[in-house]
């Protein structure tokens, strides 16, 4: 699976599916990403092979992993699978088989001892290290809220010389980095080991515009529509 941008834009990423729209990681958040295009859609993996963020944050009636599979086989569509959960490696490899996705399958995790298992267990899926681990929520706040705006600053500034150690140690291929850490540098120290580089998440046109100049290679949104539209005001101008 290419995992870089495409010639005239980056490739856009529906975030647990489309969770700005929809509920997060559900079979309609699935769906409204595939009929927008998203060229992957993501979800997150935890116990029991359950779509959700966490045991405390599954739906009542939770999607199963195999379920997802079988919804996105058909589609033309990338599929990425975020591990909550350390030590499912194995049956998530199992599974991606099982369903014959391992052609357009991408696995995330911020656990660089899960990627490196991962490397072990199916050398041929792409791997994804996220950065930072949302301990404090960063995906539901604006980075500012849960970061200072003066460490924020600091810690893009030494993201550059971070980055290519991140992919080093986790042996990945991508690395998923917060939006508010994403510069330019960044980008190109990535893309100088080889690597690719997803920004996340991604919540307005403003964002999407800042991220495609960066360089990115990829946008995370729970609203791809909304991502579509404002990177074709780019590539109008």
């Amino acid at each position: 699976m290419n995992l870089r941008r495409h010639a005239d834009r980056p490739l856009v990423v529906g975030h647990r599916g489309a969770g700005a729209l929809v509920p997060d990681n559900s079979l309609e958040g699935l769906a409204v990403a595939v009929a927008a295009g998203a060229d992957l859609v993501e979800f997150d993996l935890c116990q029991g092979l359950l779509l959700g963020h966490s045991a405390r944050e599954l739906a009542e009636s939770p999607l199963s992993f195999d379920d997802a599979l079988e919804f996105l086989a058909p589609h033309d569509v990338g599929v990425y699978v975020d591990l909550k959960l350390v030590g499912i490696e194995g049956e998530v490899a199992a599974a991606v088989r099982r369903h014959g996705l391992e052609a357009r399958t991408v696995v995330s995790t911020t656990s660089a001892r899960s990627l490196r298992s991962l490397a072990r267990i199916a050398p041929a899926l792409p791997r994804v290290i996220g950065y930072p681990h949302d301990r404090a929520g960063v995906t539901r706040l604006s980075w500012p809220r849960s970061v200072t705006a003066p460490a924020a600053a600091a810690l893009r500034a030494v993201m550059p010389l971070r980055a290519p150690a991140l992919l080093a140690v986790a042996r990945a291929n991508v690395l998923a980095l917060h939006q508010g850490l994403v510069s330019p540098a960044v980008v190109r120290a990535v893309h100088a080991r080889g690597g690719a580089i997803f920004a996340w998440p991604v919540r307005d046109p403003a964002e999407v515009r800042r991220l495609a100049a960066a360089g990115v290679d990829a946008i995370v949104t729970g609203n791809p529509e909304m991502a579509f539209d404002a990177l074709a005001t780019l590539n109008r101008s």
